[in-house]
């Protein structure tokens, strides 16, 4: 009887497990499975236009099938081609790619490119190292002396060490994780690459199968450490870092829009994945279903991926209605996560701040920053900068997928910094595209200590990747990128920019908002395409110097003390690279500069938004 029973209970709860997880997959999924996608159709509706014209300056589709599958791949997700596959499912670059190229496989890099036979990663000293997003899991971006291994005298003297380029790339932009000597980090192509940080001879590639952007956790496993990235397409993958070899990698969202930007953070064993979407770009499209992505945070655990728990910023969508192409409408969507969480071990709890909607009504949880509890992913609190904030690439142009009532499009790009002041005390401070910086309290359910406004905000402007502190003062880059004011830029960028406006740099004490001192956006001399004083990329500070990289092409180290400009470095230039790769820098945007071991490592190159492109990493130390 007892045997019986067992086997009944059993029975019953695999018969409710497959009920939930049905519900689960109707809600998660709640449009009709769309039939295999046709390359040859993708082709004839979104490329023979270009590539079917006698004279035109596209190759032609003869010339295109000469390509690698790969290759086309590359170019739809952030390569010449990006513009016109903004709107694109993943399913339609992957069948127009297959429909086209060959099946062979990219080449690597020359043998010339790799270190010396017997050397191995994570085989040099132990001194400083940068791993993932920041430093810490506090996510200041702050980096002291002895791991900086830079003074501010130091700083005023840097030259040019040695450059490295992605091969095929026309962006750069995922931030290096260094440690034991070697860099870790991946590639608009997908490529993620182990470098010695001396020389940047390579150690390792591994092909991810989408673009890379996040920056790579290195977590100790054992003898080796295991490497804990995402792609833009929704794929986590974990790596061995001595190896490259791949350990496990799985899906946390499977909806198609899934976009993973934000880089992974990790605690006791657990690694934290944040997810966010390109339905606000898939929505340029009036045929396409606006919206059903949601927001989530899920926490993996590091030996195997499997889901410690999973948390939704937002419910399940419902249909709502039709837009005026008469294409059905979903409600609530958005409230992605497009930065790394933050940790709080004090309070027992993982910090994310969030994107605007999607679609209308608003919900209560975007345009945030929440709290939730680490060990089980439950929201304990959310404090909102804006409510009813609802938009999508289609209000670009009064398309028929923008709310009615829109925008103003002020979601959170970037992470919650969670500060220790020097009296003991801590705040959460958060930068938004408004252009303001709040200060919350953590001890009272976020309430705003203060705020204060450093820019103009916008789509493209305020405070988008990153602020920074020292512990005395907040730092924080404004954007402003103003539209484009002679057409919209070409498939790669260099569109023509107000050449002074945009950008600046503030800091703002951390007890009160009170600004410190603030230092304008530098003006492009000369003006040349691509060029804008906007400074949208992440801030890093250490000791005394804060670096800031501008659209203009330049990196640049200010006095943290009173914005004086200690150091300036042109960036957008041809460079001889190590690894034997034409590659040229441009516009520096999204991840930040990385300081450690008396090195500054720079990505160069952003063409998304009308800026310079590139494909470039920049190693920086003093003149001996």
């Amino acid at each position: 009887m007892k045997t019986l029973w067992v086997v009944v209970r059993f029975l019953f709860c695999l018969l409710l497990t497959v009920l939930a997880l049905s519900e689960v997959s109707a809600l998660a999924a709640p449009q009709a499975p769309s039939p295999a996608v046709s390359g040859s159709d993708v082709y004839q509706k979104s490329c023979a236009s270009c590539h079917d014209q006698a004279g035109s300056r596209a190759p032609t589709k003869e010339a295109l099938q000469k390509l690698t599958a790969t290759h086309i791949r590359r170019s739809l997700d952030f390569g010449m081609m990006m513009g016109v596959a903004g709107p694109m499912k993943r399913e339609e670059r992957e069948a127009v790619a297959t429909f086209l190229g060959t099946g062979a496989a990219e080449p690597g890099p020359p043998a010339s490119a790799f270190c010396a036979a017997g050397s191995s990663a994570l085989s040099g000293a132990s001194k400083g190292s940068w791993n993932g997003w920041s430093t810490s899991i506090s996510n200041t971006r702050y980096q002291s002396t002895e791991q900086a291994g830079l003074t501010s005298n130091q700083v005023r003297h840097l030259k040019l060490k040695w450059a490295y380029g992605f091969a095929g790339d026309m962006t750069s932009f995922a931030a290096p994780t260094v440690l034991n000597g070697t860099i870790f980090m991946g590639s608009a192509g997908g490529v993620v690459q182990g470098l010695n940080a001396n020389t940047g001879c390579v150690y390792w590639v591994f092909e991810a199968s989408g673009p890379v952007r996040s920056a790579l956790r290195a977590i100790p496993n054992g003898s080796s450490y295991s490497l804990i990235f995402t792609d833009l397409n929704g794929g986590v993958y974990s790596l061995d870092a001595k190896t490259g070899r791949l350990l496990w990698k799985r899906r946390v969202e499977e909806h198609e829009a899934t976009r993973l930007t934000g880089s992974a953070v990790d605690l006791n064993g657990v690694v934290f994945i944040p997810a966010a979407s390109w339905e606000e770009t898939r929505s340029a499209d009036p045929k396409y279903e606006c919206c059903t992505f949601r927001g989530s945070l899920t926490a993996l655990r590091v030996r195997d991926g499997s889901v410690v728990w999973k948390t939704y910023m937002i419910d399940p969508p419902k249909k709502i209605g039709v837009n005026s192409s008469g294409t059905p409408q979903w409600a609530p969507s958005g409230a992605g996560i497009w930065s790394a969480p933050t940790i709080d071990t004090k309070r027992g709890v993982i910090y994310v701040t969030t994107g605007d909607n999607y679609s209308l009504p608003a919900t209560a949880t975007s345009d945030a920053v929440a709290a939730l509890d680490i060990k089980t992913g439950h929201i304990v609190w959310t404090r909102q900068m804006l409510p009813g904030d609802a938009w999508t690439a289609a209000c670009l142009n009064g398309g028929a997928n923008c709310p009615n009532d829109n925008g103003p499009d002020y979601d959170f790009g970037s992470s919650a910094l969670l500060v220790h002041m020097a009296n003991g005390k801590e705040i959460l401070t958060a930068g938004q595209k408004s252009g303001v910086v709040y200060a919350l309290d953590p001890d009272q359910r976020g309430k705003i200590l203060w705020q204060a406004r450093v820019g103009k905000g916008g789509v493209n402007g305020g405070i988008e990747w990153g602020m920074a502190s020292d512990g005395q003062q907040v730092y924080a880059a404004v954007s402003d990128l103003p539209r484009f004011i002679s057409g919209p830029p070409g498939p790669l960028g260099n569109a023509t920019f107000d050449p002074a406006e945009g950008g600046g740099l503030a800091a703002l004490r951390v007890e009160d908002g009170k600004q410190v001192w603030s230092l304008p956006g530098h003006r492009c001399d000369p003006p040349r395409p691509g060029c804008s004083p906007a400074q949208p990329g992440a801030v890093t500070v250490i000791p005394g110097v804060v670096f800031s990289g501008s659209i203009d092409g330049h990196i640049r180290a200010m006095s943290s003390e009173d914005g004086e400009v200690l150091w300036d470095f042109d960036t957008a230039k041809e460079y001889s690279t190590v690894n034997g790769v034409p590659a040229k820098g441009g516009s520096v945007d999204g991840a930040g500069p990385v300081v450690v071991n008396g090195t500054v490592y720079v990505n160069s190159g952003y063409p998304r938004f009308g800026g310079m492109p590139g494909n470039v990493l920049l190693a920086f130390a003093p003149e001996d």
